[in-house]
């Protein structure tokens, strides 16, 4: 099974340290950057496949040169076999729809270059703009089937068809399983869960998470990057000029106090006796 997980960076707000320009525009170069954290369910789909079935992972994502860092988190933390950055500055500003539209030219240049692709995996949306399109959007262009907010899957490689339990309309109480033809996406749901009932599928996952992150020491050697020309973009339909989006206002991010207020106590000053004997049966519990 040939696997493409598309990933993003987005802000890491644990720093506090977001930066936009005059027009309202995130510069990503300027901020610091992780892994968009629903895109871990993704890469775990695509491990889950790939123990199963066999295959290969590339992990896919467009941004600044820094994203590589980002691909190597998605190699680092669960599994790809190699990464894929289409990268240049006529790709910045995109929004949703031109970021679809670069990232199924990056598909269809992986299919023509590398490998017929069967299964696209994208998380379920962003933690900065959590809109949830750019993964159906890159599918309409590309014109496959799609499966959203899937919990659990597997593949039939004879008969190439995909089977999956999905959230209805994000309902926890309502699951429904669907089947469709590969080559297909696959938009994986936070309640995702990956399974190795098999003691075979459980020590294939230990070595494959074994070469994943040696592998990722040296990412470089496994990363390969694609310019809008490479991809046979046409600049007025990629980046700022190709996005319809308008940004009216961005409400900046509170940072988080760097000190607290607190006050020292003494456990011999007057009256903590009496609070400490309160406490004492509740840190044995803890002691057990």
């Amino acid at each position: 099974m040939r696997s493409i997980v598309l990933t993003k960076g987005v802000p890491d707000f644990s720093e506090g340290a977001v930066s936009f320009d005059e027009d309202g525009h995130l510069e990503r170069g300027k901020t610091p950057t992780v892994m968009n954290p629903n895109d871990e369910f993704a890469l775990q789909a695509a491990l889950q496949t790939t123990v199963r079935h066999g295959g290969h992972v590339s992990g896919m994502s467009m941004g600044p040169p820094g994203y590589g860092e980002v691909l190597q988190e998605a190699m680092a933390s669960v599994y790809t076999d190699d990464s894929y950055l289409l990268s240049d500055r006529e790709l910045a500003a995109s929004d949703t729809w031109a970021t679809a539209i670069t990232l199924s030219a990056g598909l269809e240049t992986y299919q023509e270059e590398v490998a017929d692709i069967d299964l696209v995996f994208a998380g379920f949306k962003t933690a900065d703009g959590e809109t949830g399109q750019t993964g159906p959007q890159t599918c309409w262009a590309m014109e496959w089937p799609i499966v959203t907010h899937v919990i659990a899957l597997d593949v039939d490689p004879d008969e190439r068809t995909l089977r999956a339990k999905r959230l209805v309309e994000g309902d926890l109480d309502e699951i429904e399983t669907v089947e469709a033809p590969l080559p297909c996406f696959v938009v994986t749901d936070p309640e995702f869960e990956p399974t190795y009932r098999k003691a075979s599928h459980r020590l294939t996952h230990k070595a494959l998470r074994a070469e994943t992150e040696e592998r990722a020491a040296e990412h470089d050697d496994h990363l390969t990057t694609w310019d809008h020309t490479d991809l046979n973009l046409d600049p007025d339909y990629i980046g700022l000029d190709g996005s319809p989006t308008i940004v009216s206002s961005v409400d900046p991010i509170p940072k988080a106090p760097s000190e607290r207020e607190a006050t020292m106590i003494d456990p011999h000053d007057e009256g903590m006796g009496d609070v400490l004997e309160v406490m004492q049966p509740y840190a044995a519990e803890v002691g057990e």
